[in-house]
């Protein structure tokens, strides 16, 4: 069984942000393998789970907001007995290009508070993250302010690319292992 966390915030009023897309990366798998989250109040998020190939995945939304994260994931991982190198957390990334992604097994939150959480509760950097670029056509403004702006009609093309790109980087995850796969999608589309 593995875990995939998508980080982003809830309510209407986040949900095409660019904080968000990891919330919209777990969308499209979802859709694709037609499972609908439910709400489930004792991990805090919205959670569903399937199937591919041979392995059992259970999609995450946290609904604790970006900086809380680590709580719903940390419950999540103890309920099911899992270790953190059985989760993929999916965040945004402002210091990437859209549609760029980077694949790796470990690292620092580098400033993500989202991940930061995830970081402190799990006491470990030891866990799989894929960072979704989400920095665009970029505005004099503060960065949180510019996360939690909605994409540009311009970049919805290349946020539905990501999202197309993400459905298949988790089957060559789950076939091929994750060096394989850092290899094939660490690009920009």
């Amino acid at each position: 069984m593995k875990l995939i966390v998508g980080l982003g915030n809830p309510g209407k009023k986040y949900t095409q942000t660019r904080h968000n897309i990891g919330f919209m990366a777990l969308d499209s798998l979802a859709q694709e393998e037609q499972a609908e989250f439910k709400r489930k109040i004792r991990f805090k998020s919205l959670v569903t789970e399937l199937r591919l190939a041979s392995e059992k995945l259970v999609l995450v939304k946290p609904q604790t907001y970006m900086n809380l994260s680590g709580y719903a994931v940390r419950s999540v991982l103890k309920s099911k007995g899992l270790t953190p190198q059985d989760l993929l957390v999916v965040v945004d990334d402002v210091d990437l290009k859209l549609g760029q992604v980077r694949l790796r097994e470990r690292g620092s939150s580098g400033g993500h508070n989202g991940l930061k959480s995830i970081s402190e509760l799990l006491q470990t950097d030891d866990f799989p993250r894929l960072r979704l670029g989400v920095c665009g056509e970029k505005k004099e403004q503060d960065t949180a302010d510019y996360v939690l702006s909605n994409f540009l009609s311009s970049e919805v093309e290349t946020v539905n690319e990501v999202r197309d790109l993400f459905k298949e980087l988790v089957h060559c995850l789950i076939e091929q292992g994750l060096p394989q796969t850092m290899n094939r999608f660490n690009k920009k589309i």
